[in-house]
């Protein structure tokens, strides 16, 4: 009984042992399974998965010390320059600087990232790969504000070639300072220049220079503003000595700029001439009108101080004098003399009417006297004329009392002696009349105002244009 017990243990192992080493049949799932084909299991090598063993990389990047710059103890490494300005965006005269958008892009030679390669001319990186090596320190001189685009990833690239050159580029956009001269405004040309330079490496270290000369500078045709025609874009280059560092090779963006004076003829000068044209209007009104001339000068006064508030709100205050500041005080003094000529102008009528008055109160009846003898009414007659009037030689010298009496009495009984004289007295009795009417100022205003304004526009057009 135990030998049999054993032995059925024996086979019972042994069927266990030869069913855990049978394949195990899949499910049927109801679908066929069609073979692979062949090329597809034949993929091409890629470099840039991490296999098992020592990595091949074709950038030591790690093997140096990219705190140095290539070739440190030796001479200079020259980095070239070149810069394409996609967008000119704006000119501020408040703040006297511009905004501009451009490309710039470094080239020089570092043979620590020189690699061999037989199928790769080169090898482009982002912006990852800046922060591991060795880049120019190039800043903005003069600069305000500035920033590199990273929409939607940053916009730098990093391009290395076998032989060890390299290009870095970027797209920026920077604010800088621009010193403007507003002596000629609006008239005026502006020249504006963007500075690079490194920052910490003096000549000695680092040579900056423009890869292509003029050539390095390129724009877009597209580039305009409202306000400014842009007239040529050039660039220079020069040392820049700061007395604690050294010197500093410096590269200049220049561009050269033309107001439009279009704008400020329609906004500024057309305005202002129309005040002053209507300034003449109370020239032609009549002197005894004193609500309709008044009003009318203190409307062109006013309206000339809201010009010149509205363009000086939009310029710097500087301590020169422009070219606009000239053409609208010059205007608002014609506008405010002639409002001074109709404050003389009532001011006299008022003394010859009060004059007037009192030799009617003195001499109640003169209706029959002369215009020959109208100097009686101004009361500048002489003794002699008086006696000559009244009928009596110059030698008969009467009283007051006398006189006024034979005066009158003469003008009574002469009327008839002088009427075939009469009709020829009405003539200059009308023209006294308009004399009267329009005072000798007006009439002398009329034609020097707009004279002097027009010879002032000749030469104010003349300099400035």
């Amino acid at each position: 009984m135990p030998y049999f017990t054993r032995l059925i243990l024996f086979l019972f192992c042994l069927m266990v042992l030869v069913e855990s080493r049978k394949p195990k049949r899949k499910r049927w799932t109801g679908q066929v399974e069609m073979p692979k084909p062949s090329h597809l299991y034949k993929k091409n090598l890629d470099v840039t998965k991490i296999r098992k063993g020592k990595p091949q990389q074709l950038l030591r990047v790690d093997e140096h010390d990219f705190s140095m710059r290539p070739a440190f103890g030796g001479p200079a490494i020259p980095v070239g320059v070149d810069v394409q300005v996609e967008s000119l965006d704006s000119i501020s005269e408040v703040d006297m600087d511009f905004t501009m958008t451009l490309y710039l892009r470094h080239y020089w030679k570092d043979e620590r990232l020189a690699f061999s390669s037989a199928s790769n001319k080169s090898m482009t990186f982002d912006g990852r790969l800046v922060k591991k090596i060795w880049v120019p320190d190039v800043f903005f001189v003069h600069s305000k504000r500035s920033f590199t685009h990273d929409t939607t990833t940053d916009n730098i690239m990093l391009r290395v070639f076998p032989d060890g050159h390299v290009l870095y580029s970027m797209r920026i956009t920077v604010t800088a300072m621009c010193n403007m001269d507003f002596s000629h405004f609006p008239l005026d040309s502006q020249t504006c220049s963007l500075e690079l330079e490194s920052y910490a490496y003096t000549d000695e270290d680092l040579m900056l220079y423009w890869k292509n000369g003029d050539e390095s500078l390129k724009t877009d045709e597209k580039i305009s503003l409202s306000q400014f025609l842009i007239q040529k874009f050039h660039t220079t280059s020069r040392l820049a000595f700061y007395s604690s560092t050294g010197w500093y090779n410096r590269l200049y963006i220049n561009f050269t700029l033309r107001r439009h004076i279009f704008f400020f003829l329609l906004q500024t000068y057309f305005p202002a001439t129309l005040m002053v044209m209507l300034s003449w209007v109370s020239f032609w009104i009549d002197r005894r009108a004193v609500p309709a001339r008044v009003s009318l000068g203190i409307t062109t006064v006013l309206t000339m101080t809201t010009i010149i508030t509205g363009v000086n709100a939009s310029m710097p205050r500087v301590s020169y004098v422009k070219a606009v500041d000239i053409y609208l005080w010059v205007s608002f003094v014609f506008v405010f003399l002639s409002v001074l000529e109709y404050a003389a102008v009532n001011y006299l009528t008022t003394v010859q009417e009060r004059k007037e008055r009192k030799l009617r109160e003195k001499f109640p009846c003169m209706c029959g006297m002369l215009h020959s003898k109208t100097m009686m009414l101004d009361g500048s007659y002489s003794e002699s004329e008086a006696n000559s009037l009244a009928g009596y030689p110059r030698s008969h010298i009467l009283t007051e009392e006398e006189r006024q009496d034979k005066i009158v009495v003469h003008l009574g009984l002469s009327g008839e002696a002088n009427a075939a004289r009469k009709k020829g007295l009405l003539k200059g009795q009308m023209g006294f009349r308009i004399f009267q009417n329009t005072h000798a100022i007006d009439k002398y205003s009329r034609l020097i105002f707009p004279a002097s304004y027009i010879f002032f526009n000749l030469i104010y057009w003349s300099v400035f244009s």
